[in-house]
């Protein structure tokens, strides 16, 4: 069934039912019908290679994120799917497992597929020329849970850096002079390397809301306290084991994302650490399993859901024409409590 068919069954041109099919240009009312009559009657399905060869865009989306594993990014994908679906757009999703060359490869295998427009989770901010690229080409970027300041597009994050200041603020008034930040960035030395750059924004954000917090309430050598590579489980528990070997004690803990976190707190039950009584813990954004434990575990909600749409949402303004200047869309990110956090031990 082509276009040529509905339209003879219509009884319209070629070309009118083509912009009723297509989704563009201008259609008289009745027209419309009858077109949309005729396509729905006749069992019609639009080609969409053919369509994406004669405009050269395609009715697909392309997203790439840095770990669908972990439960931030695969609410998030829901949500841009759900969006883009009522909208007619389709999705093409890729994982970048937070490796740059992986981000350029998919992005390079996306933009050969003719996606109207991208979705991305950047590794790094400062390396965005594939992006760029892309947006030369007149394909619209939105960025996802992070921004690069070297790129002029639409992006859509939380608020991590005022979060990270505020939950270790609301640590310290429980008494906790102390507090460790896990995170899966990878360091040579397990530690925060100050000269080495951050690439993605969003965790640079975090950990400079957490030694903002540290230094303001007199906390000697915060960075100090910063964990990383919190890849998996061995990596963990051995941070775990670091971590209750200190002295001055550690009493709290702010995990980077939900895996961390969850990682972190089946380290910490298989060394007899009882919550709250022995030690504080936080954990980004509110997994499943952050509500069935015993006990329940404090987070930072991230309304990831919301995330996704707030993405799609710009990415079809660009589509349809909108030039206005880039906007940073901050989503805040507040914290849940529970009973994860107690005073302090003595």
């Amino acid at each position: 069934m082509t276009v040529a068919d509905i339209a003879t069954a219509a009884n319209v041109s070629k070309a009118t039912a083509a912009r009723v099919l297509g989704g563009y240009g201008l259609a008289s009312e009745a027209a419309r019908k009858a077109v949309l009559e005729a396509a729905d009657r006749l069992g019609y399905q639009p080609n969409d290679l053919a369509r994406s060869m004669s405009t050269g865009r395609s009715g697909l989306i392309g997203v790439v994120v840095g770990d669908i594993e972990n439960a931030f990014f695969s609410l998030a994908v829901r949500g841009i799917s759900d969006t883009a679906r009522a909208a007619g757009l389709n999705v093409i999703i890729c994982n970048s497992s937070e490796k740059l060359a992986e981000e350029r490869e998919m992005v390079s295998v996306l933009l050969r597929q003719r996606v109207a427009g991208l979705i991305v989770a950047p590794t790094d901010a400062a390396r965005i020329e594939h992006l760029q690229a892309a947006l030369d080409s007149g394909v619209p970027v939105v960025t996802l849970d992070r921004s690069s300041p070297a790129l002029a597009t639409d992006s859509v994050c939380g608020d991590d850096r005022a979060t990270a200041s505020a939950v270790l603020q609301r640590l310290q008034a429980a008494g906790h002079r102390r507090v460790a930040y896990v995170t899966a960035m990878t360091s040579r030395s397990g530690r925060l390397d100050p000269a080495a750059p951050i690439g993605i924004s969003a965790v640079r954000a975090r950990i400079e809301g957490f030694l903002s917090a540290s230094a303001a309430a007199d906390v000697a050598e915060p960075q100090k306290l910063v964990f990383t590579n919190a890849t998996d489980d061995a990596s963990i528990a051995g941070i775990v084991d670091k971590i209750l070997s200190q002295a001055p004690r550690i009493t709290g803990l702010l995990a980077s994302d939900s895996l961390v976190g969850a990682r972190l707190f089946r380290a910490l039950t298989a060394r007899g650490v009882t919550l709250p009584r022995d030690m504080s813990l936080v954990s980004w954004f509110d997994a499943d399993w952050t509500r069935v434990t015993s006990p329940p575990i404090s987070v930072v909600e991230q309304p990831t859901y919301l995330f996704g749409q707030r993405a799609v949402e710009r990415l079809i303004a660009r589509l349809k024409g909108d030039t206005s200047a880039p906007q940073q869309l901050l989503i805040p990110t507040p914290l849940i409590e529970r009973g994860s956090i107690g005073p302090a031990p003595a």
